[in-house]
């Protein structure tokens, strides 16, 4: 339908201009709702009703036309601003002197079909319905309109081919930027990209992931909530659902409050225009739907008409972006003067305006305007229209300027398309202190507002000022909120919550829930080892190698360092059955040394003995340098140790079961073989036996040492403080040695075993190099697979169990004799002279 009227309507255009013949509107004219003549004449569209009735289309008879009722206050108002700007630019002696300017406004009705019918209105002369030429000239120069962005895209599109210049007051969608389709559009608004980048600030801002949106179901709605939701994306907000609807559509509108009724989001965001939110608002109402936080656009968030108090309890604390407030000086006076002359031509009677004395039924739609001069300094958009108007005579005036100094002449023709030109070079400021240019795509530099809807002490309701945004700031300082100063939805002084899922405390980290949102997700704890130190954390962070997790896995901490210390229970006793050892060891030596001229003292070479004793000490001795905490010289000193008095102490037996064997083959007839391992001997294989481990452990500390070392395999959570062999080759060498001497011994002792003797000592070697050579087999395994202090005490019970088996196998028999047995502890006996009943 529209596309038929405006197809008619240009073919008529063209025809008269190319036929030149009478040009006559088919229907009854529309005549402009305010006008003036003058020099120059700039055209405006403003949808003073906002309620349009559609005759009925059955074709039976002649269609009547569309009936305009509901009178919009801000509109009206707009349309008056407009006229004080023209009055007071042909006041003003600098700016277009000696040539006045005129207006035609006409009534758009806030109707897609209204406005194409007012657009052809404007663009042709009053007189286009009487008998006369067609010139093909429009005879206005600019147009200042549309309100709403979708009538705008009509009403550019139109004049778009006749390069008429478009100033638009409030069509703020994003889609107008297009310099290709929209070549001659300009506005003294900021585009929608700047606002729906603002809204998702504002509710990044304020800590809400999960939102409802709302948009008109238009050019203006659909783009700003595509910028909306693409920002908000960006900046990790999720969106629960986003429906939309139209004016004309009471179906769509019931299912979009429904799933406003059903969603678990808190927070709307309702980039939806004037009109469609009335209509929001009272469905609301009617349903009593409450506790939204509605977060709304420059399009309604400041309408003083949506604000009331039967909407307040559903809209109460509504949050938005609006125009900022600026006061036209002289603008209130004119507008009450203006108002009456207007509105009721009929009633008043010399400047009488009692409101009894009107009595005008054709202006009954009208009386809601009783209180029209209220607010008047706060309303947001009249500085809007007074900047558009003073562009166009700016760039007029720049068209019409003579290099002479009697002024411009009035007959000079000025083409759209120059003054297109013309306003993208503007630049003035305006009487009240604001910049007026236009950027690349025809639009101003956002500044915007964050109003609160609130209620005053004495019921009143206002916009409060709680915050800027400020395109022309550096990013960094573009965005001021005072969230003291908010009254949040249902009157609360506490932000309402909207999430998905509640946030994931530290120590945790978000799950995402298949199939949903990015912000509905589970929180899982970390792992151990991995720490959150944040809220809602993506991910667990794992700790450095020496740290570990605390309890509640926000923190990491120094890992326990396990040693097997002297304080422990495990060490206490080790160091207990070594003190022990060692006083054994010392009791049975002062026992021998009081003793040391008996026979059973002397057997065997008495100095190997004392020797054998004194190595045993230092074996009990040496396992407490494998307790406490590590150090480079424990290290070193406990393995080197070891090794060299465990070869000292199996070099004492080995020479004591050589010298068994020895003796018995003395005994032979004709042998002289103690000469060949005498005393003397018997020291120097003792020696040399010693310095052979000596100089393994000289070899290995020179060339890899034992070092501590922090272990960190066996546990993930503590670390095990050991000794680092160094050199594996080093250690297996001196454990070795060792093995290797006490085998041979053990070899010796074993074939000594049945030498008649009453007290063959060969046997008790034997059983305890028996133990020993058990021990330290079972050793291996077992120091292989302890793991940490745990190998540590599998050694020193090595060395402790190894040490009380030589010490109980090799003295013990003889400290039984002695101190039980002292009539067995002879010469005579020991050679088996003598009859024994205990061997």
């Amino acid at each position: 339908m529209l596309f038929f009227l405006y197809t008619i309507l240009l073919f008529h255009y063209h025809n008269a201009k190319a036929e030149n013949t009478a040009c006559r509107m088919i229907g009854d004219p529309k005549y402009p709702l305010l006008s003036k003549d003058g020099d120059l004449t700039i055209g405006a569209l403003f949808p003073v009703h906002i309620k349009e009735t559609l005759p009925s289309f059955e074709f039976k008879q002649k269609p009547q036309l569309l009936s305009c009722s509901s009178v919009s206050v801000r509109d009206f108002r707009l349309a008056q601003v407009m006229i004080f700007a023209v009055e007071e630019i042909n006041r003003n002696e600098n700016l277009l002197p000696n040539v006045s300017l005129g207006y035609r406004i006409y009534d758009s009705c806030s109707s897609r079909l209204s406005s194409m019918s007012a657009i052809m209105a404007v663009m042709n002369n009053q007189e286009f319905a009487a008998e006369q030429k067609c010139n093909g000239q429009s005879p206005i120069h600019a147009i200042i309109g549309e309100t709403e962005s979708a009538t705008t895209i009509i009403l550019s599109r139109t004049t778009g081919p006749f390069k008429i210049p478009v100033i638009s007051h409030s069509s703020a969608c994003e889609c107008l930027s297009n310099r290709k389709n929209y070549p001659s559009f300009f506005r003294t608004i900021s585009s929608d990209y700047y606002q729906g980048r603002a809204l998702a600030l504002l509710v990044k801002h304020l800590g809400w992931t999960w939102v409802g949106a709302v948009n008109s179901d238009n050019d203006y709605g659909n783009n700003g909530m595509d910028i909306f939701l693409n920002a908000a994306k960006k900046e990790g907000i999720c969106i629960e659902y986003s429906v939309k609807f139209y004016r004309t559509e009471p179906e769509k509108l019931i299912k979009v409050v429904n799933t406003m009724k059903r969603g678990t989001a808190k927070v709307i965001v309702a980039f939806v225009s004037f009109i469609e939110m009335g209509f929001l608002i009272d469905q609301l109402s009617i349903r009593n739907i409450t506790g939204l936080q509605m977060i709304g656009v420059f399009g309604w968030i400041a309408s003083q008409n949506l604000i009331t108090p039967n909407t307040f309890h559903v809209m109460g604390g509504s949050l938005g972006f609006s125009l900022r407030k600026i006061y036209i000086d002289g603008f209130p006076d004119y507008a009450y003067k203006a108002f009456w002359d207007t509105a009721f031509p009929c009633s008043h009677r010399d400047g009488d305006y009692s409101q009894n004395e009107i009595n005008c039924s054709t202006y009954e739609d009208i009386l809601v305007l009783r209180n029209y001069n209220e607010e008047v300094a706060e309303h947001r958009y009249v500085s809007n229209v007074y900047k558009a108007v003073y562009a166009v005579a700016y760039a007029l005036h720049s068209l019409l300027e003579c290099k002479g100094q009697e002024g411009c002449e009035k007959t000079v023709t000025i083409q759209p398309h120059q003054v297109v030109e013309a306003l993208k070079k503007v630049n003035f400021t305006v009487k009240f202190g604001e910049r007026v240019w236009f950027d690349s795509t025809g639009a101003a530099i956002a500044n915007y507002e964050v109003v609160n809807w609130q209620q005053d002490s004495d019921g009143s309701f206002q916009f409060k000022a709680v915050g800027y945004y400020d395109a022309s700031l550096p990013p960094d300082q573009r965005f001021v909120l005072n969230t003291e100063n908010i009254i949040w939805a249902g009157g609360q002084l506490q932000k309402p919550k909207s999430v998905c899922s509640e946030s994931c405390p530290p120590g945790t980290r978000k799950a995402v829930q298949k199939g949903r949102p990015v912000c509905c997700y589970d929180c899982i704890p970390c792992a151990d080892g991995e720490i959150s130190n944040e809220t809602d954390s993506n991910n667990c962070m794992q700790c450095p190698g020496e740290f570990w997790s605390n309890a509640e896995k926000n923190k990491c901490v120094l890992k326990a360092v396990e040693f097997l210390s002297f304080t422990e229970v495990m060490g206490i006793v080790l160091v207990f059955f070594s003190l022990f050892g060692v006083g054994i060891t010392v009791l049975v030596t002062v026992l021998f040394y009081s003793k040391k001229d008996t026979p059973i003292v002397k057997a065997n070479n008495s100095e190997l003995s004392f020797l054998l004793l004194f190595s045993l000490t230092l074996c009990f001795l040496c396992s407490l340098t494998f307790i406490g905490r590590p150090t480079e010289w424990s290290c070193m000193l406990r393995h080197t140790a070891f090794g060299i008095t465990f070869v000292l102490c199996i070099s004492c037996v080995l020479g004591k079961t050589i010298v068994v064997l020895m003796a018995f083959k003395a005994t032979l007839p004709g042998s002289n073989v103690m000469k060949w391992f005498g005393p003397v001997q018997q020291r120097l294989s003792v020696l040399a036996f010693t310095l052979i481990q000596v100089l393994i452990c000289v070899l290995w500390l020179t060339i890899s040492p034992p070092f501590p070392y922090k272990n960190m395999k066996y546990y993930k959570e503590k670390i095990i403080l050991e000794c680092s062999l160094g050199s594996t080759v080093g250690f297996w060498a001196v454990l070795g040695y060792i093995g290797l001497l006490a085998l041979l011994c053990f070899i010796l002792a074993f074939l000594a075993r049945t030498l008649p003797d009453n007290f063959n000592e060969a046997k008790f070697i034997t059983f305890s190099m028996l133990i020993f050579c058990a021990v330290w087999i079972t050793f291996i395994p077992s120091y292989v697979s302890s793991p940490g202090k745990f190998s540590v005490a599998v050694e020193i019970f090595a060395i402790l169990a190894s040490s009380f088996g030589l010490l109980f196998c090799i003295f013990a028999p003889k400290c039984y004799i002695i101190l039980f047995k002292p009539e067995q502890n002879t010469k005579q006996h020991l050679m088996g002279k003598t009859q024994s009943k205990s061997y």
